[in-house]
């Protein structure tokens, strides 16, 4: 009983606590009625609309071509490397084959 009631206690003086807090904090102030009604009031004179800037398109189009071609040469050199390495090994691996059946065939045949 007496654990119930220190939780219950405990419980109220937090909830107490949490009523006299205060609401001035970034949370509130950031809330959209707070932030866009201004931005909306701000606007209600612009008359015209937003145009694309060709420009600043083409720039960033060009950029990022530029970075794509950058990283598909790297893989591609990438790719190249590892083929060779594949063929490397496949060729040892043929070698080590070869030399263990000429053992096999002569451990067989002495003669």
């Amino acid at each position: 009983m007496k654990k119930i009631a220190l939780t219950a206690m405990l419980t109220g003086s937090a909830l107490a606590l949490a009523a006299c807090g205060d609401a001035e904090d970034a949370s509130y102030e950031a809330e959209a009625d707070n932030v866009e009604v201004p931005a909306n009031e701000a606007m209600d004179t612009v008359e015209d609309e937003p145009v694309e800037d060709a420009d600043a398109t083409a720039e960033a189009t060009e950029e990022v071509a530029d970075t794509v071609e950058a990283e598909a040469d790297a893989a591609a050199e990438n790719a190249e490397d590892v083929v060779a390495d594949i063929e490397a090994l496949t060729n040892e691996a043929m070698e080590d084959g070869e030399d263990a059946a000429d053992e096999a065939e002569e451990a067989v045949d002495p003669a």
